[in-house]
């Protein structure tokens, strides 16, 4: 039986759909508070965005779990006289996957809609038949005449652009779709929070459960808000990559595979007691888990909070993910639910003033 509710996937979905880029991340980060309220004794919001709730406030030891909300984007800049817009990355958006594309253009008139040209191919001749989109030639026609009626639009240097798509579910199995690297993390998380609050669970300290901005351009919020909270531990929650999919060299990546359960990484910025003890609870509560390695920085949130206020144990918890950075990235529906029982099994096994030195 899935620990899905229809309640709580109709906000997943709704979630999912609205479009938060990196820095603009507020309407998303509303809605997610408003359905968290139920759960939480409290909640706050830093100046950068990053909103948290928190359950049982006030205690000395306090432990984190978090997902970022951001997704990433594209930035106008620069208008071409004949009104077509050259853009720029608002995080690691790939530029091969964007001709064809359906855009939103956020302007303070509202959304305009345009579309990333393309050369016919019936046009790409001798040296440019095979020619393969670069950041510097992907361009959006919003079908005006002139750079005079792009701006009439409300569109300037600086407008930020999100792709349309929206979260489908694939084969009664995938969720499918944009931004669930990571809003589905902030899903998550909150809940978690839920289940606690079902279950009538009381925790021996402070749970803050945080939704963070800015991972995309380099764990910015999640650098802000570990300074703001100062926490004793950090569960992290983001995307790995799904590597038993074409064109993907396990050798290189890992082997990690959707619907096989959460990955569990190793690496230096994961505190390896804290992982043990994660690992320990998966085994007992008989929760699937799939291993990988980082040899340097693991290149999420957990890196901001383990490095953070003198040494945080921090431990990922990862949802494998096919397609990582596109439109169609899909995540298995049980991976989802496992994150959330893991997260929520482990909250359970930590006690008060826990430590985690290693002798």
């Amino acid at each position: 039986m899935s620990i899905i509710t229809k309640e709580a996937e109709k906000f997943l979905y709704k979630y999912l759909n609205n479009f938060s880029p990196t820095g603009f991340e507020w309407t998303g980060q509303k809605m997610w508070v408003e359905y968290l309220k139920p759960f939480i004794d409290e909640w706050h919001l830093d100046n950068y965005g990053t909103a948290y709730g928190v359950i049982n406030p006030g205690k000395d030891y306090k432990v984190v779990i978090e997902g970022h909300a951001d997704e990433i984007s594209w930035y106008v800049n620069y208008i071409t006289e004949d009104g077509f817009l050259y853009v720029i990355r608002n995080g690691g958006s790939d530029h091969t996957i964007a001709p064809s594309k359906r855009v939103n253009i956020h302007t303070k008139k509202g959304i305009v809609k345009g579309v990333f040209g393309w050369p016919a191919i019936h046009t790409r001749k001798g040296k440019d038949l095979n020619m393969a989109p670069t950041q510097n030639n992907i361009f959006i026609d919003v079908g005006a005449q002139d750079k005079k009626e792009v701006e009439s639009m409300g569109i300037h240097v600086g407008c930020v652009i999100t792709y349309e798509d929206e979260l489908m579910m694939l084969n009664n199995r995938y969720y499918t779709g944009r931004a669930i690297d990571n809003r589905m993390g902030g899903f998550c998380i909150a809940e978690v929070a839920r289940m606690l609050k079902k279950n009538k669970k009381k925790l021996p300290y402070s749970l803050y459960i945080v939704n963070a901005v800015q991972e995309e351009i380099g764990l910015r919020g999640a650098q802000m808000i570990a300074d703001t909270i100062k926490p004793d531990v950090a569960i992290v929650t983001d995307v790995c990559h799904d590597t038993n999919t074409p064109l993907v060299d396990v050798k290189k990546n890992g082997d990690t595979k959707a619907g096989k359960g959460p990955a569990l990484t190793y690496a230096p910025a994961v505190h390896n007691k804290l992982l043990e003890l994660v690992i320990d609870t998966a085994k007992k509560k008989k929760i699937p888990v799939q291993l990988q390695a980082s040899s340097r920085s693991t290149g999420t949130d957990t890196d901001a909070f383990a490095y953070s206020n003198g040494g945080v144990p921090s431990v990922l918890i990862s949802l494998p993910l096919r397609y990582m950075h596109t439109t169609v990235e899909m995540t298995h529906k049980e991976d989802v639910e496992n994150v959330i029982k893991l997260m929520y099994e482990t909250l359970l096994k930590i006690k008060k003033g826990q430590s985690f030195k290693y002798f």
